[in-house]
């Protein structure tokens, strides 16, 4: 049920927010139920505030614009404010900016419509594409003789000689006929449009109906000159035309779906669907036919959203779950799981479907476990994702880890460590051979920190080798290799191997059992600089875990020179973030003496963060070097206080010490911390 509209009366204006997207009866009932009062108690300034306003429909512009003329009669006016660039493009295909003042609320000044209009002596295509640097004079010239010849228009000679770009030739006849350009995506045309142009008629003539509002019928195409075409259109529709330019492949692509049923639900209406390449994939010879049974172009732009959405918000892993009535979307965001979407149950085979395609996995194995790599390009940049399903009494469930090498920290100096943590650290990374352990729980970003030392420590006077499992980042200059338990290529093995490789340097994506530690130890003693990752609550337990493994303690005490142990916690969100005192019993408890109340952050909850209060993580540390008295308790198997007591007596900073000066700092809080390092 769509919720009711809440007006906020500001001085002489009224401001309407609804909640969520204008395209369905009962939203759009719901805001014309409320104009129409404002109306009845002559409130006729009204500003409608778009930021939650996904999508919208051609009815929905003609409320606004029936209220906006009721209000006009009373003396007032409409406005809105927010659109979103979606929102902005569909204003400007449409002309609603010109009937309809946009709002900067930021500045309360008016933003104007972008709207082109001819001028009233129309310039030549061929001028406007020398202005621009994109035709020579004799380009020109050539091609009017060719159209004198031929009787094919201007533009379709330069494009046919790839003289010009389609895309940079329908720029110039938007500015030559002040026809605006538009990039078509989901949300850039109401599917309610397509039912008043017959598919044949439309496919023939190659257009989109895109919008009705009243009686225009805005339509893209790649033709506006084509007088006969668009007096078929306006006959068969009884409506007026409203031109807007568009590519022919994207008319096509939309055409299709809006003809088949292809409707983009509202929290996945994105900017550029179209900004998204499957890459590094070997194309299967039924790739097609899969699109076409399995994975047809609404079920292809789904996944191209969820994916890009993920990404735009740092999401850190992908559910798609099955169930009993209906499937579920989840993002993990900052080590938290949140409801992204519900899709119908029907379409949740179908999207595992396309995710395999994409995996170059068998869609028709959904009785086993799979694992798989797809590589995508989007908004500029490439990111990888690990493919893994699960077979379930429901279906089968998918999980995408999102491994975005653009957001990740492969440079020390940017892995959050204070100072005299990062001395130690730098300083252990320029041994010339021992082990280096990087400790923490699943999800603590102990490999992050693996790829920055890797990254630090590569260059053209070393060989360093990898094994890792999977490979999640590729480094020039860095020989990496990949485990593969199916054909018996183990840690332990390929480790062995990669001995003989002359390696300066290895590291080993994680030591998982007695055979691997055995031979990481033996390699840290025999003049390599060995680095890896162990499952352990904090750094002195990595010494009693390889123990229990059955590495021996006096060959344990001369390999290792160090321990990080890390966690990440979540940081406070800029958006919403407000200061408390805490008194300084709390800080107390947490190891901390303090005589006076102190001054904290914490997040209130908005939009930007879930309701969180938090958004992004950030990493606390400790280190934990093995000097001389540390060599000596390993020796003798020596308990867990004595340790303790040897760190405090260097002063060393512990993961809690860490955490509480992030929240002194207000980069986090104290209850982040205690969840973080106590569970």
């Amino acid at each position: 049920m769509y919720e009711e509209i809440t007006r906020t009366r500001v001085g002489v204006t009224t401001y309407l927010a609804p909640p969520g997207p204008l395209h369905e009866e009962r939203g759009i009932a719901v805001v014309k139920e409320v104009i129409q009062a404002c109306v009845r108690d002559q409130q006729v300034q009204v500003l409608i505030d778009l930021a939650n306003v996904a999508l919208i429909s051609g009815l929905a512009l003609e409320v606004l614009l029936d209220g906006r003329d009721q209000l006009a009669k009373l003396g007032g006016r409409l406005q809105v404010a927010n659109p979103s660039p979606l929102l902005a493009d569909i204003f400007r295909a449409t002309g609603f900016d010109n009937f309809v003042t946009l709002v900067d609320l930021v500045t309360a000044r008016a933003i104007p419509g972008r709207q082109s209009e001819p001028g009233t002596a129309r310039r030549k295509l061929g001028d406007i594409l020398l202005e621009r640097g994109l035709l020579k004079a004799e380009q020109v010239a050539e091609a009017t003789r060719l159209q004198k010849q031929s009787g094919k228009r201007l533009g379709r000679i330069f494009v046919e000689r790839s003289w010009v770009s389609e895309i940079d030739l329908l720029k110039a006849l938007s500015e030559q006929l002040g026809v605006p350009y538009v990039t078509l995506r989901p949300g850039l045309y109401d599917p309610a449009a397509a039912e008043l142009v017959d598919i044949a008629l439309a496919r023939r003539l190659e257009i989109l109906p895109m919008f009705r509002v009243k009686d225009t019928l805005t339509v893209a195409t790649t033709d506006p000159l084509s007088v006969l075409d668009l007096d078929q259109i306006e006959l068969a529709t009884g409506c007026r035309l409203r031109l807007v330019l568009a590519q022919r492949e994207q008319i096509l692509k939309y055409l299709f779906e809006a003809y088949n049923g292809g409707e983009v639900l509202p929290e996945f209406a994105t900017e550029a669907v179209d900004d998204l390449a499957l890459v590094d994939g070997r194309q299967r010879d039924d790739y097609v036919t899969i699109d076409e049974m399995a994975g047809s172009s609404p079920v292809v732009n789904l996944i191209n959203s969820i994916l890009q959405r993920a990404i735009r918000d740092s999401v850190s892993d992908i559910h798609l779950e099955p169930g009993p009535v209906r499937g579920r979307v989840r993002f993990r965001i900052d080590g938290v799981l949140y409801e992204a979407m519900t899709p119908p149950l029907d379409t949740h085979p179908a999207l595992v479907s396309r995710l395999k395609v994409m995996a170059n996995l068998d869609i028709a194995e959904r009785r086993m476990p799979q694992d798989g790599r797809i590589q995508v390009v989007t908004q500029g940049r490439t990111v990888d994702l690990r493919f893994s399903s699960l077979p379930g009494i429901f279906g089968e469930k998918v999980v995408l880890r999102v491994l975005d090498k653009n957001q990740s920290m492969l440079d020390i100096e940017k892995l959050g460590m204070h100072a005299d943590i990062l001395s130690t650290f730098r300083t252990l990374l320029g041994r010339s051979h021992g082990l280096i352990l990087v400790t923490g729980p699943t999800g603590s970003g102990k490999n992050t920190t693996l790829y920055a030392a890797v990254n630090h420590l590569r260059g053209m006077e070393r060989n360093i080798v990898t094994i890792e499992d999977p490979v999640e980042y590729q480094l020039d200059l860095v020989n990496q290799n990949q485990v593969n338990d199916a054909i018996g290529l183990t840690f332990a093995r390929l480790l062995r191997h990669a001995l003989r490789q002359d390696p300066d340097i290895i590291m080993v994506g994680e030591i998982r059992d007695r055979q691997t530690a055995e031979i990481a130890v033996q390699a840290a003693l025999t003049g390599h600089l060995v680095l890896s990752t162990l499952h352990t609550n904090d750094a002195i337990g990595a010494t009693s875990r390889l123990v229990e493994m059955g590495v021996e303690p006096y060959l344990l005490s001369s390999a290792l020179i160090g321990v990080v142990a890390q966690r990440l916690v979540r940081h406070i969100c800029p958006a919403c973030q407000t200061s408390y005192l805490v008194e300084p019993e709390v800080l107390n408890a947490f190891g901390r003496s303090e005589t006076a109340p102190v001054r904290l952050s914490r997040g209130r909850g908005c939009p930007a963060c879930y309701d969180s209060g938090y958004r992004g993580r950030v990493p606390i540390h400790e280190i934990l070097e093995v000097d001389a008295e540390v060599q000596r308790l390993m020796m003798v198997n020596t308990p867990r206080d004595e340790y303790v007591a040897h760190m405090q007596r260097r002063n060393a900073r512990s993961l809690r010490d860490d955490g509480v000066q992030r929240a002194i700092e207000g980069v986090t809080t104290l209850d982040e911390i205690a969840r973080a390092i106590h569970g």
